[in-house]
């Protein structure tokens, strides 16, 4: 997978109505989420009043003897956190800490806490719209402009359900969010296409309510599954359960595709079937699809850890033996945003150890969840032939990406995707394989199990869900094909309104 390549972020809230800390739960919540965001992370609980920490990097490890100030800082039986990537607003270190989620805010005597994972396509005129209630708005974040437009609704309508509602019909992109009102409800609630995913669950004595982005976060409190959050419902934690209404219809569904293929743990549940499952799908529809390679190959490697799956389906499917001969160094972190420009291939090259005898005068093939730049791959393929592979064929999960994302995976212009500009044959050539194989659009669906309709799949076809990053994404083609070069992410420098 490539390095600079990353999701927006993952929300946990829960509330105990035993009154007990809530603390721990949000912390392991975000623990087993922190694959989706690694730039900084923050948690908010309530207990009459809100308390709120936030800190840049991995959520971090805490000692056993730091746990009563923990509890101390973060007292309170409900409470919400984040764990963050940014897609939108600035990359310095004072962007990244002023655009750290949850937020808290207050007008009129009303407060509101958010936390939420997605990003937003009209953020111009939301701006504006914004500026009119708060003149001083500085946008930091999208979640600001969510917020806020949730907190000029219940200045007017003081009511929970119709300040969703009237967000879910203004604001256009993905939001799974989760929240806490000033009087100590966990309320969350998903846009009305359903792009990012968001699940409730329970604890085993059924006291203790909570939302997560992705199943593990409830598994590693010990609960129990219940429900996906449906697109443009709102769900409410009571003592008996959350309460369930759709206060916006579903237009039609969207997951993003990506999450099965990249973003999701293979351990977490979307829909019907575990993650990995599906990866599993992915390896054996792809030995189908390109057998002549797979007969062409002595052995099957996969870049860790989200090939590992596909390449047990693709040893399924052929009987070649997988070779886990591609490890990754756990603890080299270093991340593209705070790397020198030639540190890069040194720090990406550092982070895979290739054990050089298992491959030399091998006919290697490589299972990988997905190229966008080509950077990584590029190296390993390099790396692969400087010890001794003798022939290097790549079986990519996820099919050839043509398009920027404008719902919450940093890749957001046209000229940083090698798909968009070459054939599966340049790219093999550019980054030094024998070829490069990318799943269809078609065997991707069947392998997920569901309809080509319940997905967005925008970036490898060009179809977006809803219709500005329709728009946005026509008249920015339009403009490459007379000349115009890129300037930024599309939808924070695109005029279309």
């Amino acid at each position: 997978m490539e390095d600079a390549i990353k999701e927006e972020c993952g929300v946990f809230g829960a509330k105990d109505f035993q009154s007990g800390p809530v603390f721990p739960y949000i912390y392991w919540g975000l623990r087993g989420q922190n694959h989706r965001g690694h730039q900084s992370h923050g948690i908010l609980t309530y207990n009459g009043n809100f308390h709120v920490y936030k800190g840049l990097d991995l959520v971090p490890k805490i000692k056993k003897q730091e746990i009563p100030l923990w509890l101390e800082k973060l007292p309170g039986h409900v409470g919400i956190g984040n764990v963050r990537y940014t897609t939108s607003g600035g990359t310095d270190e004072q962007s990244l800490i002023r655009g750290t989620q949850p937020v808290l805010l207050e007008a009129d005597g009303h407060r509101v806490a958010l936390a939420f994972n997605g990003n937003i396509v009209n953020t111009v005129p939301l701006r504006w719209e914004v500026r009119t209630k708060f003149p001083g708005f500085t946008y930091e974040c999208d979640l600001d402009l969510v917020a806020r437009k949730i907190l000029i609704s219940l200045m007017e309508n003081k009511d929970l359900q119709p300040a969703v509602r009237t967000c879910m019909q203004d604001v256009e992109g993905a939001f799974s969010t989760c929240g806490i009102t000033q009087n100590g409800e966990l309320f969350a609630f998903k846009d009305p296409y359903g792009i990012k995913p968001l699940c409730c669950g329970h604890s085993s004595n059924r006291k203790m309510w909570a939302v997560s982005s992705e199943s593990v976060g409830l598994n590693i409190n010990g609960f129990d599954l219940d429900f996906e959050v449906e697109p443009g419902e709102l769900v409410v934690a009571t003592k008996d359960g959350f309460t369930r209404e759709e206060v916006a219809p579903c237009r039609r569904k969207a997951l993003c595709a990506f999450e099965f293929a990249y973003f999701a743990r293979p351990d977490s549940k979307l829909g019907s079937r575990f993650v990995y499952e599906v990866r599993e799908e992915f390896g054996r529809n792809l030995a189908q699809e390109y057998a002549e390679y797979a007969k062409d190959a002595d052995l099957i490697v996969s870049m860790p850890e989200t090939g590992d799956d596909v390449a047990y389906g693709v040893h399924e499917a052929t009987g070649l033996r997988w070779e886990r001969s591609i490890r990754r160094h756990r603890y080299v972190t270093e991340r593209a945003f705070i790397l020198l420009p030639e540190e890069r291939q040194t720090t990406i090259d550092r982070k895979i150890n290739v054990l050089a005898h298992k491959i030399d005068g091998k006919r290697v093939l490589i299972t990988e969840d997905s190229i966008v730049r080509g950077d990584t791959t590029k190296v390993v393929v390099e790396k692969l032939r400087r010890l001794g592979a003798k022939r290097v064929h790549l079986f990519i999960t996820f099919p050839r990406i043509i398009g920027p994302c404008f719902y919450g995976i940093d890749m957001a212009t046209y000229s940083e995707l090698i798909g968009f500009h070459h054939t599966p044959e340049e790219i093999a050539k550019i980054i030094g394989a024998d070829s490069v194989s990318y799943q269809s659009p078609a065997g991707l669906i069947k392998s997920i199990g569901m309809r080509e309709d319940e997905l967005c799949m925008a970036c490898v076809t060009g179809k977006y869900p809803t219709p500005l990053a329709q728009k946005m994404a026509d008249e920015t083609r339009e403009k490459l094909e007379k000349g115009h070069k890129e300037t930024g992410r599309v939808y924070e420098v695109a005029s279309v309104m």
